[in-house]
């Protein structure tokens, strides 16, 4: 399974929209339920810092990338900037998964 994670900064006034774009993405997400792939988006503790975390079981072919609610969203995501989106694979070390 590949992991990527991307931060960036955005514009205060550019909030609003990027948020609406990422729920679309997983308005999408529910939708077309690609299999093999998990997303998370964070937005950190400043308002206008954002994570995102993908993982897939294909390494040559991320499935969000497929997704028009996702090509919408990096469209403009330069523009939405202040630090623009820095990406980097992860490799994991260990997992721990109880949510019961």
């Amino acid at each position: 399974m590949k992991t990527v994670m991307v931060r960036y900064k955005l514009k205060p006034e550019s909030v609003a929209e990027n948020e609406a774009l990422i729920k679309q993405v997983f308005v999408q997400l529910a939708r077309d339920k690609p299999a093999g792939m998990r997303y998370q988006v964070f937005k950190q503790a400043d308002g206008v810092s954002f994570v995102h975390m993908s993982a897939f079981d294909n390494p040559d072919s991320n499935p969000l990338t497929k997704l028009d609610a996702f090509k919408a969203f990096t469209a403009g995501i330069k523009d939405r900037c202040v630090e623009q989106p820095e990406s980097v694979e992860l490799q994991q070390v260990g997992r721990f998964d109880h949510l019961a």
